[in-house]
């Protein structure tokens, strides 16, 4: 697998034979609803076939590690991609959510041998976010790729 550099056509690995689990946060949703857009186009692309496409929407951001744990445990996925967004308020709140979704996924994925990607945008503001969650810059997009890429390493 090649990995696209700018203004050239991207190869797609083959997950065809790939169960591929989806965690979205619902908060942010103009956010996360397109990098779920996104993530989804890039399986498809990658030939994930859709009754192999597991999604778990949780309320927020923190949440996405137990998504993932019910992924892990229920559907046996190959790989799992995990799609929110965080923006920085008046407060440090921001960085200790961040954190815990952080640890929370790398354990989980060392724990079970289960790939999960990073799709979680941590933005100092809206814009930020928004230009992270759309056209070629589409953070849910390259998570759905890395999971890919992960599940056909293992």
């Amino acid at each position: 697998m090649q990995r696209k550099k700018k203004g050239e056509k991207i190869i797609f690995p083959d997950g065809s034979k790939l169960k591929i689990g989806i965690v979205v946060s619902k908060y942010y949703e103009d956010i996360t609803g397109s990098m779920f857009n996104g993530a989804l186009g890039t399986l498809e692309a990658c030939g994930v076939k859709k009754k192999n496409i597991f999604v778990v929407p949780v309320p927020g951001s923190f949440e996405i590690p137990f998504g993932c744990n019910v992924l892990i445990k229920k559907k046996k996925c190959d790989a799992i991609v995990t799609l929110g967004c965080i923006i920085k308020g008046e407060t440090d709140h921001d960085r200790h959510i961040a954190s815990a979704i952080f640890s929370g996924i790398t354990k989980l994925s060392l724990d079970y041998g289960v790939p999960i990607s990073l799709g979680v945008i941590n933005a100092n503001n809206l814009a930020q976010a928004k230009a992270r969650s759309a056209g070629d810059n589409n953070k849910g997009k390259d998570a759905a790729l890395a999971a890919v890429e992960m599940a056909l390493i293992g």
